[in-house]
């Protein structure tokens, strides 16, 4: 009986290590392939592996350049018409840009910027004030007149003309 038990014993010990390689080499496989899934996904170069989008991402790298912001305190405050109703609008603006000389520049010319700002706003219909496409035609005129006024002092230009606050009643 004793011979009996031992050739059964040996089998099962030798199952049950296959059984632990072969788990070993599936979660190796497993990890292996999750981190070349995200180097894929995320657009890194593979080890090994070369082609057309190596090169093309080598190219068109760009070095980051963060956003300076200029904030103006003081409200611009305007009446605006609607249906024969005197309006009032009010905005807190802050300006944009990536060059600080553009950010310098628009503070030695703030006369003239607040000037052509208060113009664009009073010049806006009440309605189109109320919708967010309005709002963002105004920004966007906005920053036209302040880059055109910009250039016109031979002054670089600013990235986008934002709201921190916009009341109109």
């Amino acid at each position: 009986m004793a011979e009996d038990k031992a050739p059964e014993v040996a089998p099962a010990k030798k199952g049950k290590l296959k059984l632990i390689i072969l788990l070993v080499l599936v979660v190796i496989l497993a990890v292996g392939l999750s981190v070349v899934g995200t180097l894929w996904f995320l657009g890194g170069n593979i080890p090994g592996i070369t082609g057309e989008d190596s090169e093309e991402v080598t190219e068109q790298v760009d070095v980051f350049e963060p956003s300076t912001y200029k904030v103006l305190e003081k409200a611009l405050v305007t009446t605006v018409q609607a249906e024969g109703r005197q309006r009032y609008a009010q905005a807190y603006l802050a300006f944009e840009a990536n060059n600080p000389e553009a950010l310098a520049a628009a503070s030695k010319h703030m006369p003239l910027l607040r000037s052509r700002l208060i113009t664009i706003l009073g010049g806006r219909s009440f309605d189109d004030l109320q919708t967010p496409e309005g709002r963002q035609a105004l920004a966007d005129g906005m920053l036209e007149a302040v880059n055109g006024a910009l250039e016109q002092e031979g002054e670089p230009p600013l990235l986008r003309v934002l709201f921190r606050n916009f009341v109109v009643q």
